[in-house]
């Protein structure tokens, strides 16, 4: 006689208890600005939902649209406890996968999640990872200036401040000193009269970090990012010429591209070399640290996937002897920023927590919003995220695309070549 199938196994997953996910959406709101992403799990509980951070900021309309109108209605109705199935679910839901608008979409999707897997558990979501390693995170900020000397004094305003890791950015002709306002050119009879030139960089920045070394105090870290803007060769120029400096990392010295020469660049450069923000997927976070080209793990959360994803790279990178450094500028919303500093405290492979100081509308719109503290950056001690969302301040603060069409110009070589933005 044939056994029967036990009735749970037609079930597409185990049932726990009664809750389900009831809705999801993407908000959007603007309130430094910057075009912000959040999606919103509500449940079947009344008053329990989920925040998650899905901001790609340049393509954000494109964001929504895939929550709103192809990952709610998968997600729906089902068990919102099933983190790792429901992110598969999300990422196989299209024959063709990855980019940064999927993986934004899922992260929003995954730190939702995590955030109403912290509240039904009653501990904030670092708990959830394993606890604390560390009390807290420290952090990083950008100084800035049309000159030399104007970038050093917002340094030293930021010393004064308790920051002890500071990235120092100044002025280049063409508008390729990242981080800094755009000067005239250098050559106003070239075809691009506003071009930049890389080797008018190579030679001018070391003169930034021979300054601040004269006049910021010996034990503050300093920090440089080149943009993506360098060939291989040019990356290894720049980094021996700032070994008397002592940099705490180069960032992005290569555009994806060539990410393939990075170990030969880390392997020529006296400084460690971080990299990885424009990774789109997981993956690609995985060969940086894998394959040995980087000294620390640069990537935006939300760009590979989120939260489940981030962990994975963070043990990765405690196995490889690779540390982590999360992009977390203005284009980070909250939510990210509140899942950078989960993994930061949880992880052994933490390095430094780049950080953002957030406006008063920001706290406004979100409750609960992070703040760094003599350069310290700690989590929230509540369930979850600890951070809300005030849906009618939101509203106030529409997003724009005007805010960024200047990406798209990008910055052009005194010959009219285009570079990345």
């Amino acid at each position: 006689m044939a056994q029967e199938t036990p009735a749970t196994f037609a079930q597409p997953w185990p049932v726990r208890d009664d809750i389900r996910i009831r809705a999801v959406q993407a908000i959007v709101t603007a309130p430094q600005g910057i075009p912000l992403v959040v999606v919103k799990i509500d449940t079947t509980e009344p008053g329990l939902y989920g925040l998650g951070c899905a901001t790609f900021t340049q393509r954000w309309k494109a964001v929504k649209t895939f929550v709103d109108e192809h990952l709610a209605r998968l997600l729906i109705g089902r068990y919102p406890g099933d983190i790792g199935d429901l992110v598969r679910l999300a990422g196989f839901s299209g024959y063709w996968r990855g980019g940064p608008v999927t993986n934004n979409a899922i992260s929003g999707i995954d730190q939702a999640l995590w955030d109403i897997a912290g509240k039904r558990a009653g501990m904030p979501v670092y708990e959830l990872l394993g606890g604390k390693v560390r009390a807290a995170a420290d952090t990083y900020i950008h100084a800035g200036g049309i000159t030399i000397e104007q970038t050093l004094e917002q340094a030293k305003e930021f010393v004064a401040q308790g920051w002890r890791h500071i990235r120092l950015q100044v002025s280049t002709p063409g508008g390729g000193g990242y981080g800094a306002p755009r000067l005239a050119t250098l050559y106003p009879e070239a075809p691009y009269r506003n071009g930049w030139s890389a080797r008018d960089y190579l030679r001018t920045t070391p003169d930034l970090f021979a300054a601040a070394r004269q006049s910021l105090p010996d034990n503050i870290e300093l920090l440089h990012d080149v943009h993506s803007r360098l060939t291989p060769k040019e990356a290894v120029l720049l980094a021996r010429s700032l070994e008397p400096y002592r940099l705490f990392f180069l960032e992005d010295v290569l555009p994806p591209e060539h990410w393939d020469r990075l170990p030969e660049v880390r392997a020529a450069s006296p400084v460690p070399l971080a990299v990885g923000e424009l990774t789109t997927s997981m993956g690609d976070a995985v060969r940086l640290v894998r394959d040995g080209g980087v000294d620390f793990i640069r990537s935006h959360v939300s760009d590979i996937g989120g939260l489940t994803a981030a962990r994975k790279v963070a043990d990765l990178a405690e196995l490889c002897g690779v540390k982590t450094a999360w992009h977390g500028p203005g284009d980070t919303s909250p939510i990210g920023a509140a899942a950078n500093v989960a993994l930061d405290v949880s992880s052994v492979a933490f390095g430094i927590q780049e950080g953002h100081i957030y406006n008063d509308a920001t706290h406004e719109v979100f409750p609960g919003t992070l703040r760094i503290k003599d350069g310290w950056l700690r989590p929230n001690e509540t369930p979850g995220w600890g951070i809300e969302i005030n849906l009618e301040a939101a509203a106030e603060y529409p997003a724009e695309l005007s805010g960024h069409d200047e990406w798209a110009a990008g910055v052009r070589r005194i010959d009219g070549a285009l570079e990345a933005p």
